[in-house]
């Protein structure tokens, strides 16, 4: 069953069921977009992009963050507020990743008889213009890794368009490597960034400095592993839950700050990014 069939109560029913069978889920509006940002995130004070597919670290209950809004819990998937969402969607989409699965979005003919030449036979799903292959295994989602060809999978949301056909086989390397980039030139050395840190006036939590160096190298790996589409968010919410755990009892210096900065800045954010970013996750910790 295709998604223009879907009646508003079978929407909501398959979504239930899709929740139930572990696969995230959230509705889409006309256009296949998440619905808006609701009013506590008015303006993306949440750190969200514009588009609202990419969303902020916000706790909000209405389905307005793009693929961080899918959930397997049906109470909230059948509560007052998501069921308003489905009477008015126009599709149900789910979060590839959050189910441990990836899918190779063909858009043309040409795209599928690349894949029938070049990929393993997998479950297979007819879309409007082509198809969806779904292999078991996640990895990072990317557009256009070639001509009519998008990876979608972490960090992403498709249209649920029925079972699909065939064996779902394992993911293959050959898909993994379509988002493998080339070596970029090198980047212009960071800049430095004054900003003062923090200063907290309550009881330190943390027993061993380890504790704070493990951390920020943590910080480090999840800012020089973010994807370039999602650097932006990736900064700020990591910029977030360092405040959330050292900003409060001093513990922050301006070397740490200065860590987090360049590793920020490698990555191609620019000093008023950061610093944006980081009295944007100031101001949302009331620091």
């Amino acid at each position: 069953m295709t998604q223009p069939t879907l009646l508003r109560g079978e929407r909501l029913r398959t979504a239930l069921a899709l929740a139930a069978s572990g696969v995230p889920v959230l509705p889409l509006r006309a256009g296949k977009v998440p619905f808006g940002n609701c009013r506590h995130c008015t303006g993306n004070a949440c750190g969200g992009r514009p588009n609202m597919k990419t969303p902020g670290p916000c706790t909000c209950p209405a389905p307005c963050h793009g693929w961080a809004a899918a959930t397997t819990d049906p109470n909230i998937v059948s509560s007052g507020t998501w069921h308003r969402a489905w009477v008015s969607a126009s599709a149900v989409a789910y979060h590839p990743g959050g189910a441990g699965l990836t899918v190779v979005d063909l858009d043309d003919a040409d795209a599928i008889t690349w894949a029938r030449t070049t990929l393993p036979a997998t479950r297979t799903v007819s879309t409007t213009r082509g198809e969806h292959w779904i292999y078991l295994g996640a990895m990072q989602s990317a557009n256009a890794v070639r001509p009519g060809v998008d990876i979608k999978s972490t960090m992403a949301y498709a249209r649920w368009l029925g079972p699909g056909t065939g064996t779902i086989t394992a993911l293959p390397d050959a898909v993994r490597a379509l988002t493998a980039k080339t070596p970029s030139p090198a980047r212009t050395a960071p800049q430095a960034v004054t900003v003062p840190a923090p200063v907290g006036d309550g009881p330190c939590p943390h027993r061993t400095p380890t504790y704070l160096a493990r951390g920020l190298a943590m910080a480090e790996q999840r800012i020089t592993q973010a994807t370039t589409t999602g650097v932006h968010a990736t900064v700020y919410r990591t910029f977030l839950a360092v405040l959330a755990k050292h900003g409060r009892c001093g513990c922050l210096t301006d070397t740490h700050i200065t860590r987090l900065f360049t590793a920020a800045q490698t990555k191609g954010e620019t000093p008023r990014h950061c610093t944006d970013a980081w009295a944007n996750a100031r101001t949302a910790l009331g620091l």
